[in-house]
């Protein structure tokens, strides 16, 4: 079996995996129908949310009942039981019935590109199709939440802010309980995703105050609606949970998975995360402290799922103060970001098994860009980089196609002379092989170092949210997306004919019109890919031509030489 039986092979398994994939994590679209908020009222909960204790002292609910709709217009200015925060990131909108995020709106990422009419994403939201909240509190004893106490009603001194020219906003809000004094505070800062919750207690009783804070994520199983799901040929990026664990960095969970209650998890530090694609909504508590973790579905809400954490005891002297910090992100699946939040954050930007190689690929495209300041042209570097780092291990397979190519009118006689007998034909092409030292599966050799890192880039294309909606030149306007008019497919499928014409034909009439068929088959897959990665493809593959035309100039040369001497 020669080397392009194992390139088509090769090419079939990949578009196999592939169809595979996108078969099983099929979806369809969510509906882009605006729709109001809703607010829920202070009534005890349904279902059986509020995480437990480690020891097991209550199993309670976070109060959760029927919610009822509320008047809201564009501008987010809403009845006096809801806060709207402006950053120059996002619009946040707290709920002062338990202090929870229930709307989250990113000025930066749009649902469409800017030229596209692309308005800002909404990617948390309390309403009559979407239910993606982030919720916070205290349980335990002298615990603002629990079911027969319900949710406590915050008061604020204000009910729209705006972060304006400022590097930080603080927003305050007011509760007092049995002679206890509690502000939960949220702090927004410029240009972050990332939000401290605190709380700061002063207790003005004769005894101690104790309570554990508490952070929860809850998420219906929809898929997000506003941002590219996986095209044909194009697997859609994982929907679900994760979390840190004592055995894992990186653990997901489907939705499928939370509803069978994974165990939980009780390790130092930690975090816990909702997935899906470009973006996240992630808890991190504080890192020097041991915390419970909890993934699972709600009993009574179908299709709901909740993410948990509860943190180490609070205890407030009588007379005295005390305070609790964690951390929520929501917002985009910046690696950097991520990464200073908390340790293995930065995982939830999921490249599966291949993260060993589309780490660095990611790295080094984002510091090209640092220098060049477009993502199209940073994948046209990165791809020379690579070829140039690849050659000579390639070179030799080049030197093995280049014989080959050299060596064709002789396997056409052999042809003609032993076309009817394939065992004598076969017999003949290994001795004239041997005696010109050529290897006819050293052109394995450059498939199978491509193919990896094909996949990767295939993977930091899909999962970079940097590479969303980014330009390139003309017609390019969007690196994640097909190429619109399907000029870089064709160019890739040119490129293609022309490799081929500098590589040796098949004796095989049967491979021979396999090979013909190719460059068509591989330019049809091609119409679907996100257009950054068929430029590196394309890049690629002029660069395979000249140094492929180099290689054969010099064989040749060499052999015309040895023959006139």
């Amino acid at each position: 079996m020669d080397w392009r039986k194992y390139s088509l092979l090769a090419s079939i398994g990949v578009i196999s995996w592939m169809l595979m994939i996108q078969w099983s994590n099929f979806e369809p679209p969510m509906s882009g129908k605006k729709v109001e908020l809703i607010d829920a009222p202070n009534t005890p909960p349904t279902d059986s949310e509020l995480p437990v204790f480690p020891d097991n002292q209550d199993e309670g609910d976070i109060p959760s009942t029927p919610i009822v709709d509320i008047k809201t217009n564009e501008k987010y200015e809403f009845q006096r039981d809801l806060v709207v925060v402006e950053t120059d990131v996002f619009d946040v909108t707290i709920d002062l019935n338990g202090g929870d995020i229930i709307d989250v709106k990113l000025h930066r990422h749009l649902t469409k590109p800017p030229g596209d009419g692309g308005i800002p994403l909404h990617m948390m939201q309390r309403s009559a199709e979407r239910f993606f909240i982030a919720s916070s509190g205290l349980i335990g004893r002298d615990g603002t939440d629990s079911r027969t106490r319900g949710r406590p009603i915050f008061s604020t001194d204000e009910y729209n802010y705006s972060l304006g020219t400022k590097d930080a906003l603080v927003v305050d809000l007011f509760y007092a309980q049995n002679n206890t004094d509690i502000v939960k505070r949220f702090v927004f800062k410029k240009s972050k995703y990332d939000i401290d919750i605190d709380y700061i207690f002063r207790n003005n009783s004769s005894y101690p105050w104790e309570g554990r804070f508490f952070g929860q994520i809850k998420r219906d199983s929809k898929p997000p609606s506003g941002i590219e799901s996986g095209s044909f040929l194009q697997p859609p990026s994982f929907l679900g949970g994760a979390r840190r664990e004592e055995e894992k960095n990186f653990a997901k969970y489907s939705f499928s998975d939370m509803a069978e209650a994974p165990p939980s998890s009780i390790i130092k530090g930690g975090w816990l995360a909702f997935m899906q694609h470009y973006f996240t909504a992630a808890w991190v508590p504080p890192q020097d402290e041991i915390n419970r973790f909890e993934l699972k579905q709600s009993k009574e809400r179908a299709g709901h799922n909740i993410l948990s954490f509860i943190g180490q005891p609070i205890t407030v002297p009588a007379g005295g103060t005390n305070s609790y910090s964690a951390k929520l992100y929501i917002g985009p699946k910046d690696q950097n970001s991520l990464s200073i939040l908390a340790e293995h954050l930065d995982l939830v930007v999921d490249y599966g098994v291949f993260w060993v190689i589309c780490k660095p690929i990611h790295q080094a495209m984002v510091s090209i860009y640092g220098y060049i300041g477009n993502w199209g042209w940073a994948i046209v570097v990165l791809t020379i980089i690579i070829k140039i780092l690849l050659f000579p291990l390639s070179a030799r397979s080049l030197k093995s196609m280049a014989r080959m190519r050299s060596l064709q009118p002789q396997m056409e006689r052999l042809k003609e002379l032993y076309g009817e007998d394939r065992q004598k034909m076969g017999q003949e092409q290994m001795a004239l092989w041997k005696k010109e030292k050529v290897n006819p599966l050293g052109g394995c050799l450059p498939m199978l170092l491509q193919m990896p890192v094909f996949i990767s880039f295939f993977w930091v294309l899909s999962e970079s949210v940097e590479i969303r909606h980014a330009p390139w030149l003309l017609w390019i306007t969007d690196l994640s997306s097909m190429d619109p008019f399907f000029i870089l497919p064709v160019i890739m499928g040119v490129s293609m004919v022309a490799m081929q014409k500098l590589q040796p034909l098949p004796t095989d009439p049967t491979q021979a019109k396999v090979m013909q068929y190719m460059p068509i088959a591989f330019t049809f897959m091609c119409l679907w890919f996100p257009s950054g990665l068929v430029l590196y493809w394309t890049v690629n593959n002029i660069l395979s031509i000249g140094q492929q035309w180099i290689v054969n100039r010099q064989i040749t040369s060499a052999k015309s030489s040895s023959t006139s001497t």
